[in-house]
C-alpha cells in the first residue's frame, strides 16, 4: 500500500478426541495391574470407535491421475492420485502404487490436468480501501478462492475489522481463503494511513505495545515508511523475541539499515529500488527510468540481500495498475476489474485522485520506470534473494484474487522461470506465515488446498488462469459458483 494514497489467525477445527473417561463403580479389591489393563482396553476401544466415527463422517475428495506441481523441485510430477480425508491430504501416490479408495468418495478426474497447492497471496487488505467504498471483506473473500487463491496474508487493516474478516472466513472455508493478520502499520507521529496506522515513536514503548498486540494472534509486524531507525530496531527485536516475521514499507528508515538490524522482509520493489539510486544520479531528471542497476549501491544491497536471505515482495501489480500507468488504457479497461463490485469500481478513480497517481511524470517516464522495478526484480532473484508474492489488493485497479494472476505474469516477464514465480507464491509464501508444515505444497499432512488446471502453467504462466476447480480445507469449490457469490453492485 503506498503511502500517498489483521485478525485472530485462524486453522481449520480439529475434531477433538476423548479427554477422559470417568470410572464410577468401585475398584474394590481388583487386582491393580488388571484394572489397569481393564481401563486400557475400555479407553482403547472407546478412543477407535470415537477415531472410527470420526473418520467415517470426514468426506474424501481424490483427484485421480493428475498431473502434480511439486515447488520444491519445481517439476510436474506425472500420474499422481492426491487423497483427501476431512481437511488433510492422507495420500500422494504415483500410477503404479495401490490404494483402496471409500466407495463413497467424491473422485475427481486428473487425467491431462495439472494439480498446483493453493496459492497465497502475501500482501493484501481485508478492511483498507474497501472501507472508504462502502464493501466489507466478506463481500469480496470468494474472489480469491475463484481464482485459486486460498490463503491471504492482511499487510495491514485495522486490527479489530480485520479480525471479524478473518473469523468470517474460517466459518465459511467454502467461499473464502484463510485470513492472516499483521500488526496495524506500526508509524510515526501523525501516521501516514491514520486509518490503519499506530504511532511510535519510542523505542522503549515497543515492548508494550507488543504486548497488547499479543492479543490479537497476529502473525507479522509491518514497519511503516515514517518509523525512525531507532524504532524499527526495537521492532524488529522485538518481534524476533516473540517469534513473529517483522516486514517494512520503508521511508525514513533505509534498506541498508533495516537489513543489517535484521527485518525479514521489505513490502514493495520501492523498498529496494529507492535505496539504490546514486546521490548524483537522483540530481536528473528522469533520473529513475534511466537507473543503471548496476552501480555499486545497488550491488551492495542486492549482495546484503541474498546473503542475509531477506525476503522481498515486489507488488508489481500495485505499481503498475495503480501508482504508474492507472490510465493506460490496457490496465484501466482489464478483464479483472470487472470481478469486483461495483461500488468498489467507482471508488478507484476518486483514490487514485487522491492518491495523486498517476506519478512519475510523462507516460514513458513512468513507462521506463515500471520497466526498471521488473529489472531489479529479475536482477533480486538471481541473485538468490527470496521473492515473495502478493498484490496489494485491493488498490485501484488491483482486483482481489484476479490479480495474484496478473503478479505472477509479471514476475516471469521480470525473468523468474514459470515454476520458480510458483514455487513463491505458494511454498515460500507459506514460509514467511510459519505455515511451512501445514500449507505450500501436495504432501501427506498438509491442509487439502489445491488449484486444478486444465493447462500447464509451466509451458505458459497465463495458464495459473485455466482453472476447472479449486480445492479448499477439503472442500471442492467451483469459481462460476463463487463468482455468484460476490455483490455485482
Amino acid at each position: 500500500m503506498p503511502p500517498s494514497a489483521t485478525p485472530a489467525n485462524t486453522s481449520p477445527t480439529r475434531q477433538r478426541g476423548v479427554a477422559s473417561i470417568l470410572v464410577r463403580k468401585p475398584i474394590g479389591t481388583t487386582p491393580r495391574w488388571r484394572v489397569g489393563l481393564v481401563c486400557r482396553i475400555a479407553s482403547s476401544v472407546l478412543c477407535l470407535a470415537v477415531v472410527s466415527a470420526v473418520t467415517a463422517a470426514e468426506p474424501t475428495v481424490v483427484v485421480e491421475r493428475c498431473n502434480l506441481f511439486d515447488p520444491e523441485s519445481g517439476k510436474m510430477l506425472p500420474e499422481r492420485t492426491i487423497v483427501i480425508r476431512g481437511t488433510q491430504i492422507v495420500r500422494v501416490s504415483g500410477a503404479d502404487e495401490d490404494g483402496d479408495i471409500p466407495a463413497d468418495a467424491t473422485r475427481i478426474d486428473g487425467r491431462g490436468k495439472f494439480a498446483l497447492p493453493g496459492l497465497i497471496d502475501a500482501h493484501v487488505h481485508v478492511v483498507h480501501v474497501l472501507d472508504f467504498a462502502h464493501v466489507t471483506g466478506d463481500e469480496v473473500l470468494p474472489l480469491y478462492l475463484a481464482a485459486g487463491v486460498t490463503s491471504i496474508r492482511s499487510t495491514g487493516d485495522e486490527l479489530v475489522a480485520a479480525t471479524l474478516v478473518a473469523r468470517f472466513a474460517a466459518a465459511h472455508p467454502e467461499w473464502s481463503p484463510r485470513v492472516f493478520t499483521c500488526s496495524p502499520l506500526l508509524d510515526a507521529d501523525p501516521p501516514i494511513h491514520r486509518d490503519i496506522g499506530r504511532s511510535i515513536t519510542d523505542a522503549a514503548k515497543v515492548p508494550a505495545l507488543f504486548e497488547e498486540l499479543a492479543r490479537w494472534n497476529i502473525t507479522t509486524v509491518k514497519i511503516y515508511a515514517g518509523t525512525s531507525r531507532p524504532v524499527g530496531r526495537a521492532i524488529i527485536d522485538e518481534g524476533h523475541r516473540r517469534g513473529l516475521f517483522v516486514t517494512a514499507h520503508l521511508g525514513s528508515y533505509s534498506a541498508q539499515d533495516a537489513v543489517a538490524d535484521g527485518v525479514d522482509g521489505l513490502e514493495h520493489i520501492w523498498s529496494v529500488f529507492n535505496y539504490v539510486i546514486p546521490p548524483e544520479t537522483a540530481k536528473q531528471p528522469g533520473h529513475r527510468g534511466r537507473l543503471d542497476l548496476s552501480n555499486p549501491l545497488c550491488e551492495s544491497l542486492v549482495a546484503e540481500l541474498a546473503q542475509r536471505k531477506t525476503f522481498v515482495d515486489p507488488t508489481l501489480a500495485v505499481f503498475r495498475n495503480m501508482i504508474l500507468l492507472p490510465d493506460v488504457s490496457e490496465v484501466r479497461d482489464h478483464p479483472d476489474n470487472a470481478v469486483v463490485p461495483q461500488r468498489l469500481r467507482d471508488f478507484w478513480p476518486d483514490y487514485l485522485k487522491r492518491s495523486g497517481c498517476p506519478q512519475g511524470g510523462p507516460l514513458e517516464d513512468r513507462r521506463r520506470e515500471f520497466a526498471k522495478f521488473q529489472e531489479l526484480t529479475g536482477k533480486l532473484y538471481r541473485a538468490g534473494v527470496p521473492l515473495l508474492v502478493g498484490t496489494d489488493s485491493p488498490e485501484p485497479q488491483v482486483p482481489p484474487g484476479f490479480s495474484m494472476h496478473q503478479e505472477l505474469e509479471m514476475l516471469v516477464e521480470s525473468g523468474l522461470p514459470p515454476a520458480a514465480a510458483l514455487r513463491a507464491a505458494t511454498l515460500t509464501n507459506a514460509t514467511v506465515l510459519g505455515e511451512k508444515e501445514r500449507l505450500g505444497s501436495i504432501a501427506v499432512g498438509k491442509l487439502g488446498d489445491i488449484v486444478l488446471l486444465t493447462a500447464n502453467p509451466l509451458d505458459n504462466i497465463r495458464n495459473t488462469r485455466r482453472i476447472e476447480l479449486v480445492i479448499h480445507s477439503g472442500q471442492v469449490c467451483r469459481p462460476d459458483i463463487l463468482l455468484k457469490r460476490v455483490p455485482k453492485q
